[in-house]
């Protein structure tokens, strides 16, 4: 999948192989706030070394570091790019500190003291707020790992989210750019109005994702009991799936799943209205998918144990594949192929596809051929 290279932040620091502001180190001292001393002087247009102009280096300006209850929660609130990971245990074994660094460019209005950072001890809630900090700033936070998130950003501004564990993550952007990278949550939910929503590495736990406009959502490795992601008009693309129910939707955009694993009484469903539908399904449950204007392209192992029903305006198969009991029975536009692939009893494993003005497409592809397309 595509992954943002460096600068992806609009001119941030440049991502290290965690993707996160190598380099920056918060204060150490309880519950204290202090402006970073200036940073060695930079141009505001910096030069890479092939004499091509980029914008100008953001250095840390004002930092904070907070006592919290390593069970509480984050709450931000903030127009600018947000980059959240856990503390390094080996500097806090305790697990009992907040750190906060906002950086943008020296010499920039910023306003910074309309940055708010506080902590309730009571609600065991940490707030990060501002309506007009520049959105040429950026805010970078490390909590404890076990700390809840709940994270907004207007305008453009991006969230990143790495290696969290907590009960309740929730990420709402309006352009921004959503990336979460190795989380771990009971409840994860991502809404965007018009950005991105990358998932890399590793997610777990129940996910929904919702994504308005032209919002992409691609995912690397997506693991949870229940799983609904949706989209308007942009591409959903998962490159595995491992779930027990699954509903994915799409108004004018493709579904692409490079591997499905069902639970053996699982249920993938994925609808698209105007888009096309690209699935390999490995191990299964139950698998239903439709396509109201489009093609539907179904890639399965030789071995796969099914019941199919397959219904389009035209339903074209491997000659590798050999269904028992096929049938074929033609309807108005189109014909419906039912046929039963390893398996005698019509009761277990089935796999319906139905697209009513496209092509079924029906392929043998092994696993280590799967492998080989994603690039392995």
């Amino acid at each position: 999948m595509l992954i943002p290279g460096p600068g992806w932040w609009r001119g941030g620091p440049q991502l290290g192989p965690l993707g996160l502001w190598a380099g920056l180190r918060a204060a150490a001292a309880p519950a204290a706030v202090r402006r970073v001393p200036p940073a060695r002087p930079c141009s505001r247009l910096e030069r890479s070394p092939l004499n091509e102009p980029v914008v100008a280096r953001k250095t840390p300006l004002k930092e904070w570091t907070l006592i919290v209850n390593p069970f509480g929660r984050l709450q931000a609130r903030l127009p600018c790019d947000i980059a959240v990971r856990p503390l390094d245990p080996y500097h806090y074994p305790d697990s009992d500190r907040v750190l906060v660094t906002v950086s943008g460019v020296e010499g920039g209005s910023l306003d910074l003291d309309s940055i708010q950072v506080r902590y309730d001890e009571a609600l065991k809630q940490m707030a990060i707020v501002s309506d007009s900090i520049s959105q040429q700033a950026s805010v970078e936070v490390k909590v404890p790992m076990k700390f809840d998130l709940n994270i907004r950003t207007s305008g453009t501004g991006c969230v990143k989210v790495q290696e969290a564990e907590c009960d309740d993550c929730r990420i709402e952007t309006e352009q921004g750019i959503s990336i979460v990278q190795s989380v771990k949550s009971k409840k994860l939910h991502i809404q965007t109005k018009g950005g991105k929503v990358i998932c890399l590495g590793t997610i777990l736990g129940n996910t929904d994702i919702h994504a308005s406009e032209k919002s992409t959502v691609t995912i690397d490795k997506l693991q949870g009991s229940s799983v609904n992601i949706s989209t308007e008009d942009g591409l959903l693309k998962a490159e595995y799936l491992y779930t027990e129910s699954s509903s994915l939707s799409s108004a004018a955009g493709d579904i692409t799943l490079g591997s499905v694993h069902d639970s053996l009484n699982g249920h993938l469903k994925a609808s698209t209205h105007e888009g096309a539908i690209d699935v390999y399904v490995s191990q299964m449950g139950n698998v239903d998918l439709k396509s109201q204007k489009g093609s539907i392209t179904i890639k399965v192992p030789s071995s796969l144990k099914a019941y199919l029903q397959l219904s389009g305006s035209k339903v074209d198969m491997n000659p590798e594949i050999t269904l028992q009991e096929m049938k074929e029975v033609p309807k108005d536009n189109g014909v419906t192929i039912n046929g039963h692939m390893n398996q005698t009893s019509e009761c277990e494993k089935w796999i319906k596809a139905n697209a009513p003005s496209g092509t079924v497409h029906l392929k043998s592809q092994s696993w280590f051929q799967s492998l080989r397309l994603k690039g392995f």
